[in-house]
């Protein structure tokens, strides 16, 4: 079963209804026993990197998610998820979930901050997360920080705005996407559906 945490900060139903599309059953997971007990967990998120981070203590989350990290399960940041999962961000003091190593860091740029429409997603290296993708590979984004990953490897995907930044990472059983995939129509509904099979 596919737990989508749920620590108030996400557009949750947009996923669940994503993964009914799909024909995937998927339920909310907000103690640490829901955590424990799923098979793959999504952790979404909308939002500021301190309160997320904050909401997800305050449930008693933590040691879950790296417990459920470190016994294998794939889990999938989206969003703000995908930023929680690095060590820390220029956001906030508190620190990240640290399952992958670097930081998030905010546009410096001319352009309009947030980042938010659609863009280009250009695939790094080879992965099972974007295997299959349509050949129109555009994402919906919505965000005004990005994550710089500690090493080149991780990542495996990248968008241009106004620089080059990492919106996919994978190592190991952990991915994360910089934008929102159940918003972004076929090659979202592709990689939630890899990320079911992986």
């Amino acid at each position: 079963m596919i737990a989508i945490v749920d620590y108030g900060v996400g557009n949750l139903k947009s996923l669940q209804n994503a993964f009914r599309y799909l024909g995937l059953g998927s339920k909310l997971a907000a103690t640490p026993e829901e955590i424990g007990q799923a098979d793959r967990l999504v952790l979404p998120g909308v939002g500021a990197f301190g309160y997320g981070m904050m909401k997800i203590e305050q449930q008693g989350l933590r040691e879950p998610l790296l417990e459920a990290a470190a016994a294998g399960k794939p889990v999938l940041g989206i969003c703000l998820g995908m930023q929680l999962l690095f060590a820390g961000s220029e956001e906030a003091d508190r620190p990240g979930l640290g399952l992958i190593p670097g930081e998030v860091v905010r546009f410096r740029t001319a352009l309009k901050v947030p980042h938010m429409g659609w863009n280009e997603i250009v695939p790094a290296r080879e992965s099972a997360l974007l295997a299959g993708l349509p050949d129109t590979r555009y994402a919906y984004f919505v965000h005004s920080y990005y994550c710089v990953p500690g090493s080149d490897s991780v990542s495996a995907a990248t968008t241009v705005y106004d620089q080059s930044f990492c919106s996919v990472v994978v190592q190991d059983n952990i991915f994360g996407v910089q934008f929102h995939p159940e918003k972004s129509q076929e090659l979202g509904l592709r990689i939630l559906k890899n990320f079911a099979e992986v």
